[in-house]
């Protein structure tokens, strides 16, 4: 069972930036696609951005296109998102998890994602 556990919230200002991590266990990291997705309590879990295993192709929600990059180490076994630019609606507990298909795409489906973790608080004070 891979584990994955995600830091780097916290409290910031609008327009300011944090660095989310998110540390996996096992071997097989390197094969699969790694998202990202964010909830606000009351809501649906909604995507974020994801990377492709080789990291070769991204993929982002429209709502944060050119604020937040999505990066990878897979030596490491670390996925990381760089938030910039950020608004108080980005406020939510952010999740990370992994594809759930060998090699498969960094796709939006909640449900092409089978392994989560915890989340990270990000608040973003106006």
């Amino acid at each position: 069972q891979v584990q994955l556990v995600e830091s780097g919230g916290g409290l910031v200002q609008a327009g300011g930036s944090l660095r989310l991590s998110c540390a996996t266990s096992g071997r097989t990291f390197s094969r699969y696609a790694m998202g990202w997705f964010r909830q606000n309590l009351g809501k649906e879990r909604e995507f974020v951005a994801a990377i492709a295993w080789s990291s070769s192709s991204t993929n982002y929600a429209d709502s944060v296109k050119g604020r937040f990059t999505i990066s990878r180490d897979n030596a490491k076994n670390i996925v990381y998102l760089e938030m910039n630019g950020l608004k108080p609606e980005d406020t939510a507990v952010y999740y990370c998890a992994r594809g759930s298909r060998l090699w498969g795409p960094p796709t939006k489906r909640y449900d092409d994602y089978d392994s989560w973790g915890q989340g990270t608080q990000v608040t973003v004070s106006s």
